[in-house]
């Protein structure tokens, strides 16, 4: 997924190993975290965490691919991947989540479409139950 969407000419930050940033880190185009970030962290294309980051912020991105450690929610637009390094200690909230064998992840997860569900009415659900009795044919001449 990720090879197709973040080539290296389209890769617009780097954060090296030996880099830590501190505060809101805003960008607009695919960012890269091989080091630490402590605040938040937003872009609005690509995101992809390297399996030596320590993240220690809330992300939103349009695509994430995450195989070091993030501690805080994360919001994917569209795809987020977790590889089988990924260490994540915070709440979930993407489209579509793929996580690998060997993953960690601790918190509240939300994938899929955004719709509300519809709950059936008590009453509904108790008259389709006692529809699918009155089929039911008795045994040994006992009522049902």
């Amino acid at each position: 997924m990720f090879k197709k969407e973040m080539g290296s000419d389209e890769i617009e930050t780097i954060i090296g190993p030996s880099v830590q940033v501190e505060g809101n880190f805003v960008a607009n185009g695919d960012v890269v975290v091989e080091g630490m970030v402590s605040g938040s962290l937003k872009t609005e294309k690509n995101l992809r965490v390297g399996e030596g980051a320590k993240i220690f912020a809330n992300i939103t991105a349009a695509n994430a691919l995450i195989a070091g450690e993030v501690q805080g929610n994360i919001k994917i637009k569209e795809n987020l991947e977790l590889t089988s390094t990924a260490k994540v200690f915070g709440d979930i909230k993407t489209k579509v989540l793929s996580v690998s064998a060997g993953a960690s992840l601790s918190g509240k997860c939300n994938a899929g479409e955004e719709k509300k569900a519809k709950l059936e009415k008590i009453e509904d659900w108790e008259k389709t139950e006692k529809q699918k009795t009155k089929n039911i044919l008795p045994v040994n001449g006992e009522k049902i």
